[in-house]
């Protein structure tokens, strides 16, 4: 029965792209567990590599989500010093 479990997809690409371009910390933390996914398939540890697949494509989206987080945040930063408001604010 174990023989007919089929490898979990790893991940790897999401990983390594939310590493590059989105929050680095936590595309460092995805990578992690898509590298850990096949040695524990070829170890037998079907359930664990499934859980590690889990994790590393839910840290990828939690990187590219903090990654747009941030951004909309530089933006908003951007336009409102533009208008004079943050400035306003410190200085009164």
């Amino acid at each position: 029965m174990d023989e007919n479990v089929e490898m979990p997809n790893n991940h790897m690409i999401w990983a390594i792209l939310s590493a590059i371009f989105c929050f680095l910390p936590l595309g460092i933390v995805s990578i992690y567990y898509a590298w850990k996914v096949d040695g524990l398939y070829n170890d037998g540890k079907y359930e664990e590599a499934q859980e590690a697949a889990d994790k590393a494509k839910n840290y990828a989206i939690f990187s590219a989500g903090v990654a747009v987080v941030l951004i909309a945040v530089q933006i908003l930063v951007f336009v409102l010093a533009g208008t004079g408001f943050i400035g306003a604010l410190m200085f009164g």
